[in-house]
């Protein structure tokens, strides 16, 4: 279980938005000036913001409020096979099978298989957006799983 705390900066019917102040090793690193994971840290802030299934004990929450989330190791791990692999191998499968037709071909399907990857990543992303097995979760202040529905 990876377990962050954040504080509740919205509340939706369905869900709350929680937001974490983002951890980074840019401080200990060698290479500071040449990180681009540095500078994208600068461009887009310290925090995150996530989205976290309302259960019935979020009734009492309100904004401001300090809490605990946890989503499970393979979650992130699968999400991130997902979200990175997925488009660059239908982006390879593309290229090679348009190579046969020639070079714009090629280019061609590499584009149309990035696209198409990126389009299955958006539809399953869409279809997991309320399943709790994919989604972090509300932990208590005694450290305990408020719903264990999703292990």
């Amino acid at each position: 279980m990876i377990v962050e705390t954040g504080t509740v900066v919205a509340l939706e019917s369905d869900a709350l938005w929680v937001e974490t102040i983002q951890k980074t090793a840019c401080e200990a690193c060698v290479a500071q000036k040449g990180c681009g994971t540095r500078v994208l840290s600068k461009l887009t802030g310290k925090t995150n913001r996530i989205r976290v299934l309302a259960t019935d004990s979020c009734d009492d929450l309100r904004i401001g409020q300090d809490v605990s989330i946890a989503i499970p190791e393979d979650v992130i791990v699968k999400g991130s096979m997902l979200v990175y692999m997925l488009p660059v191998i239908c982006s390879v499968t593309g290229a090679w099978l348009g190579g046969s037709s020639g070079d714009i071909a090629s280019i061609f399907g590499a584009l149309t298989g990035l696209l198409l990857g990126g389009l299955i990543v958006s539809l399953q992303s869409k279809k997991t957006r309320n399943d709790l097995r994919y989604q972090p979760v509300l932990i208590d202040n005694t450290g305990s799983l408020e719903n264990l529905n999703f292990l």
